[in-house]
């Protein structure tokens, strides 16, 4: 079993920074492909960023490639993803998840696990 607990969230003006956090307590030690997916009101969740179990691989959505950055500790069990010049599209709850293959994918149905939600607000 996995469990992921997600920091970072908050309110902040377009252009500018946050980080978020997502810690992964993992009973066997096992690494785990991880990933970050954002759903704002009345719309799907969608996929923002993956990263490999090891980290050597990385994608990114279109709409935040060049502006999001998503690396990983594995030492710490945690995945960051570092927002910059954020725009008011960016506004949503943002999500981590896990799972035990490899790398992923971009459908939200690939993922075994989730944490919780944190809320990213980005006014113009």
């Amino acid at each position: 079993q996995v469990q992921l607990e997600v920091s970072g969230g908050g309110l902040v003006q377009a252009g500018g920074s946050l980080r978020l956090s997502c810690a992964a307590s993992v009973r066997s030690g096992a690494i785990y492909a991880m990933g970050w997916f954002r759903q704002a009101p009345g719309k799907d969740r969608e996929f923002v960023a993956r990263i490999s179990r090891t980290g050597s691989l990385v994608d990114y959505a279109d709409s935040v490639k060049g502006r999001f950055t998503i690396s990983r500790d594995n030492a710490k069990n945690t995945v960051f993803l570092q927002m910059n010049n954020l725009k008011p599209e960016d506004t949503a709850e943002y999500y981590c998840a896990a799972d035990s293959r490899d790398f992923g994918t971009r459908s939200t149905r690939w993922w075994a696990y989730w944490g919780q939600g944190t809320q990213v607000t980005v006014s113009s």
